[in-house]
């Protein structure tokens, strides 16, 4: 099934999302300075081309400053455009009946699109593995004890994560 919502995804609106981020993502790396924000535009073209069986959670370790700045930075260099991009695609997606959830899905994308640092992409079974990993340790109460082991290193995923 997910190969057929790829297919059906890239046809009407994955490979017109896929250019505007390679768009944005060589726009971006004309200056060395933005460079950052090039590849992390390479990295969403490379989701919003093939999204279903992937999710974007809160990539582990990184800090709440240097994502927060690369994301203010991010919306005023071209974020805005992007989310723009998916929201009048979501738009037009929603026109047909058959392709609601796909737009569903793309007003999604327009918040990621909007502060897309500190996130990583993986596919469903890595996210529900550090679900289960920080739930585990929750439940052996590694929190509370002294002279146990150090928490787990993968926190769990944040409520916003965006999956398909």
């Amino acid at each position: 099934m997910k190969t057929v919502g790829n297919i059906i995804w890239l046809l009407f609106a994955g490979i017109w999302l896929f250019i505007a981020y390679v768009v944005a993502g060589i726009v971006s790396c004309i200056f060395i300075i933005t460079i950052p924000f090039g590849v992390q535009s390479f990295k969403l073209a490379s989701f919003v081309i093939w999204p279903f069986g992937r999710t974007a959670v809160a990539r582990p370790g990184a800090s709440a400053l240097g994502s927060g700045c690369g994301n203010i930075l991010w919306f005023v260099l071209g974020g805005w455009y992007l989310a723009l991009t998916h929201f009048l695609t979501g738009l037009v997606l929603c026109i047909f009946v058959i392709t609601i959830p796909l737009a569903i899905q793309d007003f999604k994308l327009a918040g990621l699109a909007l502060a897309p640092f500190g996130k990583e992409i993986v596919s469903h079974a890595e996210a529900q593995r550090r679900r289960a990993y920080s739930q585990g340790g929750a439940a052996s109460g590694w929190q509370a004890s002294t002279g146990a082991p150090a928490a787990p290193a993968l926190p769990p995923p944040a409520a916003d994560d965006i999956s398909f």
